[in-house]
């Protein structure tokens, strides 16, 4: 009776065994596979978030660096849209010292987006200013003040 047990445990330890390498062998074929077929790629367009980052990054562009507007000389616009967290963001940054802190961060999330924007900037007395053009162009004019 002992060895009857003794040989049923050794037979399901081998079982575990072999499920066991049978599952690495698995794992392994799949690490080993080549990259997946054109059926399989994914492209997923654009999501609302990013969509309008992009249309205040042009206006914020247009209205107030390529205008020369001289209240937004100071600074320089950084954009952040692709972003992987699902925030794209547009930084401005002293025009003299890019690699400094934002003073002005817009980001955009969600669908529908939701624009935020923070930062000293909007403290400041520009920051009404900004706040009037964001949300002018959060609700799709691409108008200058």
């Amino acid at each position: 009776m002992r060895q009857d047990r003794a040989d049923r445990a050794s037979q399901a330890a081998l079982s575990a065994l072999r499920l066991s390498a049978l599952g690495l062998a698995l794992a392994a074929a799949a690490c080993q596979a080549g990259p997946a077929g054109p059926g399989s790629l994914s492209t997923p367009g654009k999501s609302a978030a990013l969509r309008t980052m992009e249309h205040i990054a042009a206006a914020v562009q247009a209205c107030w660096f390529a205008s020369r507007d001289p209240a937004f000389k100071p600074y320089r616009m950084a954009d952040e849209l692709n972003s992987f967290s699902g925030r794209p963001r547009i930084l401005l940054v002293p025009a003299r010292n890019p690699e400094a802190r934002p003073l002005l961060v817009v980001q955009a999330e969600g669908d529908p987006a939701k624009v935020d924007a923070f930062g000293p900037l909007m403290d400041d007395k520009l920051g009404n200013r900004a706040a009037a053009d964001l949300r002018r162009w959060t609700a799709g004019s691409q108008a200058c003040a």
